[in-house]
């Protein structure tokens, strides 16, 4: 398997910082309900369906990475972790997608399970809007061969991400009675 390799450069991580900021504040405004969607089709429907399976197999592919690496076969790990990275980058397409042409969905479940889904629901936003950071941050480094700050990265990356997914999984299945 050939071997991508990034230079180490400054430019790279003012662009981490870049993207990492962009990204959350295009999902806000997104979700502005004052802001007007625009008609995509009747398909865009399926995304949520869509980004419940993308989030199931980057939970598989983050732990497989996660099992390979642990085994020490590099290989296979970059094989899960690019796989990994670029589920989320569809799943942010397909979020987008959502809600640029959708108004979200209310969630109607009472008693006990409301507040549960509500913590799941905060935590799930607000770490997924501080993992692209760091995220970013370990593909760089691990891209251009700063394994030393890789494995620095990683040690925040891996579980925040891994608990974005999951909790993407269990918010998408508690909310998904609701959609229309």
């Amino acid at each position: 398997m050939s071997t991508i390799t990034v230079p180490q450069n400054k430019k790279f991580n003012q662009w981490i910082n870049i993207i990492a900021v962009a990204i959350p504040v295009v999902v806000a405004i997104l979700l502005n309900p004052s802001i007007p969607k625009v008609n995509l089709g009747e398909w865009t429907k399926i995304l949520p369906h869509v980004n419940g399976v993308i989030n199931s197999l980057t939970s598989v592919s983050l732990l497989a990475g996660f099992y390979f690496i642990k085994r020490k076969n590099i290989a296979a790990h970059r094989v899960m972790m690019t796989i990994s990275f670029c589920l989320g980058a569809l799943f942010l397409v397909s979020y987008v997608l959502y809600h640029l042409s959708n108004e979200s969905t209310v969630f109607g479940g009472e008693g006990i399970i409301r507040p549960i889904y509500y913590f799941l629901l905060i935590t799930h936003i607000t770490l997924s809007i501080g993992v692209v950071w760091f995220v970013l941050r370990a593909v760089y480094y691990a891209f251009s061969n700063q394994i030393d700050l890789h494995k620095k990265a990683v040690k925040w990356a891996f579980p925040i991400w891994l608990y974005v997914s999951i909790t993407g999984v269990i918010v998408y299945l508690m909310i998904s009675p609701y959609y229309q």
